[in-house]
C-alpha cells in the first residue's frame, strides 16, 4: 500500500487548512529612500523600475499609500547634498536623516520607522566608515564610534528601531551601550548580522548613490562561499545585544537563513535585495515569467526557509494580491 499524499490536494479548503507556510502583510518592510533638495520631487530608478527617489514631503504621501496597503513598516535611508571623508551629514542632529525622521513621524505617529544606521550613502568615497588609507578599508574601531554618535541621533530623532549595515565587528555591543547610556534602553537593533559582498546590490547603488569611488567592500563584507562563518556572524550578534539577525541577500542563500534559523531563537529578517527584485522587473518585461506567481513563490520562499521579516521592493504588489485573495 502506497502513501496517498494527494488526499489532502484535492479540495482548495483542505489545501489552506494544511498549509504550512503563510504570507502576510504584516511580514513586510519596504524601503524608502529620502533624497535631499527640492519639494515635490520623484525620480524613478531606471535599474528599479517602480523604485523612486523621493523628498521628504513625497515620502509622507507615499506612506498614506503604504497603509493603504496594510503596510506600517517602513526602513529609511538617506542621499545627502553633501558627502564627506566621515559622512558628516549623518553626524549631524539638523541633517537629512534627523529631519527625515521627525517629519515622518510627526505626519505618521502609527508608521513603524527603522533607520539603515551606514556610512556608504554620507562618504564621498562611499565605503561604511572611517577609511583605514594605507590597507584601503574601512578602520573598524573609528567606525563604531561614528556609528553610536549616529544611532543616538536617530533615537533623539524619534526612530523606533536601528538597523546597522555596515558589518563592523562590535558594531552591535558598541550601539547597545551608547543608546542604553543615552536612556535608549527600549530601543530595538535589528542587525545586518549576515550580510554578504555580493554582487546582487548593484541596482541599490544607483538608488541609495552608494557605489564605492574605489576597490570594493570584501575586507568587511562576507565571503558568499562561506556557511559556518555565517552563522558564527549572527549568533555573535545575537551575543552583543542585537534583537532581530538579518540575512543579505536572501535568494542565493536559502541556506543561510535556514541555517541561522536553527541556531537561534530571535526573530530573523531577510532582505530581497535590489538585484534580486531588478531581476524579476526584467524577465516581467520580456514576458519570459508569470510575474505574480514567481513573486509571491520567492517571497514564500524566504518566509519557508525561516524568515520572519521580509524587507522587499515587491512589497506593495505583493501587498495588493494578498488583500486581493
Amino acid at each position: 500500500m502506497f502513501k496517498r499524499f494527494r488526499r489532502l490536494r484535492l479540495n482548495k479548503t483542505l489545501r489552506n487548512l494544511v498549509e504550512e507556510t503563510k504570507l502576510s502583510v504584516d511580514d513586510f518592510i519596504y524601503p524608502l529612500f529620502i533624497k535631499e533638495g527640492n519639494k515635490n520631487y520623484k525620480k524613478e530608478i531606471d535599474s528599479m523600475p517602480g523604485v523612486f527617489q523621493m523628498s521628504i514631503d513625497i515620502a509622507i504621501k507615499e506612506i498614506d499609500e503604504l497603509k493603504e496597503l496594510g503596510i506600517y513598516s517602513i526602513i529609511l535611508f538617506g542621499i545627502p547634498k553633501t558627502k564627506d571623508s566621515i559622512g558628516s551629514d549623518a553626524l549631524c542632529e539638523h541633517g537629512l536623516m534627523s529631519q527625515s525622521i521627525k517629519a515622518i513621524k510627526e505626519a505618521h505617529q502609527d508608521i513603524f520607522l527603522v533607520t539603515d544606521l551606514c556610512f556608504c550613502e554620507y562618504t564621498d568615497h562611499g565605503h561604511c566608515g572611517i577609511l583605514d588609507i594605507p590597507n584601503e578599508s574601512v578602520n573598524n574601531d573609528a567606525t563604531l564610534d561614528i556609528l553610536s554618535q549616529q544611532a543616538i541621533i536617530h533615537a533623539k530623532a524619534g526612530a523606533d528601531m536601528i538597523a546597522p549595515s555596515g558589518m563592523m565587528d562590535g558594531m552591535i555591543i558598541s550601539l547597545r551601550e551608547a543608546l542604553d547610556n543615552e536612556g535608549f534602553i527600549n530601543l530595538p537593533i535589528m542587525s545586518y548580522s549576515t550580510k554578504f559582498a555580493s554582487a546582487y546590490y548593484g541596482p541599490f547603488r544607483d538608488v541609495a548613490e552608494s557605489a564605492p569611488s574605489f576597490g570594493d567592500r570584501k575586507t568587511y563584507q562576507m565571503n558568499p562561499a562561506n556557511r559556518r562563518e555565517a552563522i558564527n556572524e549572527s549568533i555573535e550578534d545575537e551575543k552583543e545585544g542585537a534583537d532581530i539577525l538579518m540575512i543579505k541577500p536572501a535568494l542565493a542563500y536559502m541556506d543561510i537563513i535556514r541555517d541561522v534559523r536553527e541556531n537561534t531563537s530571535l526573530p530573523l529578517a531577510v532582505y530581497n535585495v535590489s538585484g534580486e527584485y531588478a531581476m524579476l522587473k526584467a524577465a516581467q518585461k520580456a514576458n519570459l515569467i508569470d510575474y505574480d506567481r514567481v513573486m509571491m513563490e520567492t517571497l514564500l520562499g524566504f518566509k519557508r526557509a525561516g524568515a520572519d521579516i521580509i524587507i522587499t521592493y515587491h512589497a506593495k504588489e505583493a501587498a495588493k494580491l494578498l488583500l486581493n485573495n
